[in-house]
Formats: structure tokens, C-alpha cells, sequence
């Protein structure tokens, strides 16, 4: 009788659900974003209600835009009995690639009622740079 394997074995195509469930639960902690662009920059923005701009830092290193923060929570009532709470606190962080002609020297991040609006200037293309003739020498 010949015994078949699957490749890899049997046991990691079980644990396969879990292997990325870590990254699955801080996607749904991330707060939601959405980036577009214009002729002139990337724009990225980032929902952040009850986040104070203390709670957040935001950095470009290396092509990549950071944003990372915490809610807070200090409200504090005695007496109320509590059915259920829908509200998250906690900390998060949220990464986005820049593209090769973005300029992280020009970057500029606005809070106003809690979206986070950060915008990143194109880099102008070189005049001249399209459609330039090259001499050819001759040896």
C-alpha cells in the first residue's frame, strides 16, 4: 500500500486560517483611509475621531508614510450600568508606499473633525527631460 502526502504535509494546511489572523485583526483595528491624487500631489486620509493631535506622529522614511497613534479613553461614570460598547481605543498604525515621484521633503498634515489629511507634492518632472536628442559620436 503507498501512502500519499499532501505537499507541505497534512497539519500546516489546518493551521493555515490562523497564520494570518494576526494581520487580519489589525486591519480591522486600522482606522479607515483612503489616498488619491492631482496633477501636483498624493493625498492620503485618514479617519481619526476622538484621536487629539498629541496622540499622533507621523513620519515618511525611505518612501513610507507612517501614521501611527493612540485613542484614549478617560471618561469615567459611576451609576451607569453598561448593555454594550461599540467604541475602540487602543493604539494603531497605518503604513502607505509612496511612489518613486513623490517628494518627502514636501509633506503637509492637516487634523479638522477627525480625519487626518496628509499631502505629499509631486516632484516636477525635468523640462526637457521627454523626448531630448542624443548626439552620436563617431570613433
Amino acid at each position: 500500500m503507498v501512502e500519499k502526502t499532501l505537499p507541505g504535509g497534512y497539519w500546516p494546511h489546518v493551521f493555515d486560517p490562523l497564520r494570518s489572523f494576526g494581520s487580519k485583526v489589525a486591519d480591522w483595528l486600522a482606522p479607515p483611509s483612503e489616498a488619491c491624487s492631482d496633477d501636483d500631489a498624493y493625498n492620503i486620509s485618514v479617519e481619526l475621531p476622538g484621536v487629539a493631535e498629541r496622540d499622533i506622529d507621523v513620519t515618511v522614511d525611505n518612501g513610507l508614510v507612517t501614521i501611527k497613534g493612540e485613542k484614549k479613553t478617560s471618561h469615567e461614570e459611576k451609576g451607569e450600568t453598561w448593555y454594550f460598547s461599540e467604541r475602540q481605543y487602543g493604539s494603531f498604525s497605518r503604513s502607505f508606499r509612496l511612489p518613486a515621484d513623490a517628494d518627502e521633503g514636501a509633506v503637509k498634515a492637516d487634523l479638522r473633525d477627525g480625519v487626518l489629511k496628509i499631502s505629499v507634492a509631486k516632484i516636477a518632472p525635468a523640462k526637457g527631460a521627454e523626448n531630448k536628442k542624443i548626439p552620436i559620436n563617431i570613433a
